[in-house]
C-alpha cells in the first residue's frame, strides 16, 4: 500500500505561483509513475502533468505546458507541482497519484490517491 498526502493548495492571485507537493509513505515512490490532476467543479478529473518512475520522461497538459512543473524527490519520496502564471482557469482540486511502472493519461489506471488540495486563483 502507499498512502499519499497533497499539500501545498492555497489562494493566489492570477500571476501568482505555488507549489504542490506529494508526499508518500508505506512505500518507496522509485517504482511508480506520479501524476498530477486537477477536477474543477462540474468538470472531470484531467491529468495536468505526469512523470515517470525514473524522471526521464515529463508529459503536460496543452494547457499547462511552459508554466507547471513536474519533478520528483525519490529520496524524499516526494513529488512536486511548480506551478508558475497562474490563471484562474486552474482553480481545481489537484490530486497526485501512483502507479506502478508504466504511465496513463486515465485516472481510472491509477492505484493510488491524495486526498486532494485546493487550488484557487482569484484577484
Amino acid at each position: 500500500q502507499v498512502q499519499l498526502v497533497d499539500s501545498g493548495g492555497g489562494l493566489v492571485q492570477p500571476g501568482g505561483s505555488l507549489r504542490l507537493s506529494c508526499a508518500a509513505s508505506g512505500r518507496t515512490l522509485s517504482n511508480y509513475h506520479m501524476g498530477w490532476f486537477r477536477q474543477a467543479p462540474g468538470k472531470e478529473r484531467d491529468l495536468v502533468a505526469a512523470i515517470s518512475w525514473s524522471g526521464t520522461y515529463r508529459f503536460y497538459a496543452d494547457s499547462v505546458k511552459g508554466r507547471f512543473t513536474i519533478s520528483r524527490d525519490n529520496a524524499k519520496n516526494t513529488v512536486y507541482l511548480q506551478m508558475n502564471s497562474l490563471k484562474p482557469e486552474d482553480t481545481a482540486v489537484y490530486y497526485c497519484a501512483a502507479r506502478y511502472r508504466s504511465g496513463s493519461s486515465e485516472s481510472s489506471a491509477y492505484e493510488y490517491w491524495g486526498q486532494g488540495t485546493q487550488v484557487t486563483v482569484s484577484s
